[in-house]
């Protein structure tokens, strides 16, 4: 925990701008993190001499800020206009079928994150998803199944290197 606290620490006092605030830090948190975890809360709160319910009403109003580890893939489905006229709705219902999830969300694993999204700005590629903020355009139901299966199938990074540890002799 100390190691968390550190972390969060720097980066709030690793901030370049003149003027740190409940914003900045909260930001500067998210950005060395990739979350904002319970403990931020505290050590923002006094790092900028203020209360947590401060630091707290901040953090809630803002929709970018996450609250728990990111998952170690992200797929978002376009829905928008373009999308959906040429058959978003097939492709929607091939990526949840693939992570097996009923509705967006996080697979309970953490593997993966679907989220389903107005407009990924590639209307001329439509349907478009994009993987690990990749984009893949004019995807089909069969190709958005098989890339998500690619991702599922990839090893977590704690479980690369407990395979690897394995392979190495005892010292």
């Amino acid at each position: 925990m100390d190691g968390l606290k550190a972390r969060i620490s720097q980066a709030v006092q690793g901030q370049a701008q003149p003027t740190v605030t409940i914003l900045s830090s909260l930001l500067a948190v998210q950005d060395a993190i990739g979350y904002i975890p319970k403990e931020a809360l505290e050590e923002v709160a006094g790092l900028n001499r203020s209360t947590v319910n401060d630091v707290w009403a901040v953090a809630s109003f803002y929709p970018n800020f996450r609250f728990e580890p990111l998952c170690a893939h992200d797929v978002e489905v376009c829905w928008g206009a373009s999308c959906h006229l040429v058959g978003a709705m097939p492709i929607m219902e091939a990526v949840l079928d693939a992570a097996g999830l009923e509705m967006e969300g996080e697979t309970g694993d953490k593997r993966l994150s679907v989220r389903f999204n107005t407009c990924l700005g590639a209307c001329a590629q439509a349907p478009v998803i994009a993987l690990d903020h990749r984009l893949k355009g004019r995807v089909s139901p069969e190709s958005a199944r098989e890339q998500v299966a690619g991702l599922l199938a990839q090893p977590l990074p704690h479980e690369h290197q407990t395979r690897e540890d394995e392979n190495v002799p005892n010292r």
